[in-house]
């Protein structure tokens, strides 16, 4: 059972609690995307945004806060999730959701800190498979995870799993129709190129002729949503711990069975916590590497960092590379600049090292939204976590970039299909935390005791991405809700 936005689970820790939503990446246009339907975007997004604070801010977990943003979508026909899932080609609804925690605490959080990481798919009737999700993350066998293996699997899939989400955990269970919108229902008509003569209440009638569902899109008309609406939340509680939360329908018209990078532990999601010794050297990598090709010939942030990999590792990064990736990047040509700087996220940081000795420890969390085969093929968000983790001087909004943004590794990896599929098309939130990151709030004539704080990042290399998150006022330390799509304002 959730906690309500009202309901206190703990009192306040050392860190200031945020959150950052998304909710579909993809080829988004303004044509696309009219005022009306940018205000049902806007009003969810706002809405589910302040409710998860709320729940941060009154001491609740950020595993509870990050899936109780994920149910709020899930029911919420817009998104391609729950209720508004997308249609596999045989006219079924296959539902995936995944869940990971990480804490600054060495110790790590209360739940989930056994498997850290879990998830779902081949769903169908579950209202909620984020809930799901969790309960697969926090169950661990009699002995707490220290000899059985019986219930210690990370993703498990099917009816069997949902079975037991019904009987042993109380969840919801829904019937099909409960998740088919007309939306969906033409946009499968349509992809297939099938007669629109079955219509969706042709496909009500087959289940319960005297079926009285009423599809919440009749009243508004407006059926031509964005079919790329995975759902995402990423949150830090006040005492250091991070979650991610990710929820989706697929692919429209996907092939039956297909499982995509939503449950796919480091692809579409990850978090992940460690330890960095600031008194061994590092090499400074800086957004300047990025492709702003002033008066030098810059080598991309991954190539860099794996280029630095290889100097400690030796030629074994080279073993299946029919050409040495040190001669491709000695024969690397020289990037022109691009008329504008690539977007960054909202609140960057930098992590100098030149004269830092001791230790410090770093978490971070991320959930990926797009074409998903793509995050498959590059690992998407396990390579965002390595670049920061194996690099110290990355930033997690450098990593992001380098993965999800213009010209990342998501782009190159379409190759030639690039802008002609959707193929590698998509975007990354994420927040990061640092714990000699602090906060100093004024009030007043003084100043607040410190609290430490994370970072919200996010980008991507498509037409928009639908996402909600908190900015901060630098100046007077003050934060307002920001709700955004495209690159600039709608």
């Amino acid at each position: 059972m959730l906690p309500t936005p009202s309901e206190k689970s703990s009192p306040a820790g050392p860190y200031r609690p945020t959150v950052i939503l998304h909710g579909g990446a993809g080829g988004i246009s303004r044509a696309g995307l009219p005022p009306a339907l940018y205000a049902r975007y806007h009003a969810s997004l706002l809405k589910y945004l302040t409710e998860t604070r709320d729940l941060l801010d009154a001491g609740a977990s950020a595993l509870d806060a990050a899936c109780y943003a994920a149910t709020r979508f899930e029911d919420d026909p817009l998104f391609n999730c729950g209720r508004g899932a997308v249609f596999t080609e045989q006219g079924t609804i296959e539902m995936e959701a995944s869940v990971m925690v990480c804490s600054l605490d060495p110790a790590g959080p209360a739940l989930g800190s056994i498997k850290r990481g879990a998830a779902v798919s081949l769903i169908r009737n579950t209202r909620h498979p984020i809930l799901l999700a969790k309960e697969v993350l926090v169950a661990a066998d009699d002995d707490g995870g220290l000899g059985g293996t019986s219930s210690m699997h990370s993703h498990l899939s099917g009816p069997d799993v949902e079975a037991w989400g019904w009987k042993e955990k109380a969840l919801e269970k829904k019937p099909d129709r409960w998740f088919w919108t007309r939306k969906r229902w033409e946009e499968h008509r349509r992809g297939l190129q099938l007669p629109s003569t079955y219509t969706y209440d042709d496909l009500l009638a087959s289940v319960d002729p005297l079926s009285t569902t009423k599809d919440p899109d009749e009243e508004t008309g407006l059926h031509d949503l964005p079919s790329q609406g995975t759902v995402g939340a990423v949150c830090l509680d006040s005492w250091g711990n991070l979650a991610v939360a990710t929820s989706t329908g697929g692919l429209t018209n996907k092939k039956a069975g297909r499982i995509g990078d939503t449950p796919t532990i480091g692809s579409g999601f990850w978090a992940e916590s460690w330890e960095e010794d600031l008194s061994k050297e590092t090499f400074q990598p800086t957004r300047q590497l990025r492709y702003l090709g002033v008066n030098h010939s810059p080598i991309p942030l991954v190539e860099h960092a794996l280029n630095e990999a290889s100097n400690i590792l030796g030629s074994c990064l080279n073993v299946f590379e029919p050409q040495p990736r040190r001669q491709r990047l000695e024969a690397s040509p020289s990037y022109t600049a691009l008329p504008n700087r690539p977007y960054q996220s909202p609140q960057p940081i930098r992590h100098d090292t030149k004269s830092i000795s001791g230790k410090r420890r770093r978490a971070v969390a991320m959930s990926g939204t797009g074409n998903g085969d793509s995050f498959l093929r590059v690992n998407a968000a396990r390579t965002a976590a390595a670049l920061c983790r194996f690099s110290k001087s990355t930033s997690l909004a450098d990593a992001v970039t380098a993965v999800a943004g213009p010209d990342g590794e998501l782009q190159l990896s379409a190759g030639d299909r690039w802008g002609c599929t959707g193929e590698g098309q998509g975007g990354i939130i994420g927040i990061e935390l640092v714990d000699d990151d602090v906060h100093w709030v004024p009030h007043g004539n003084e100043t607040q005791a410190a609290k430490k704080v994370g970072h919200a990042v996010f980008d991507f290399n498509c037409g928009g991405l639908f996402r909600a998150y908190y900015e901060i006022e630098r100046d007077v330390g003050e934060e307002k809700p920001k709700v955004m799509v495209f690159k600039d304002e709608y």
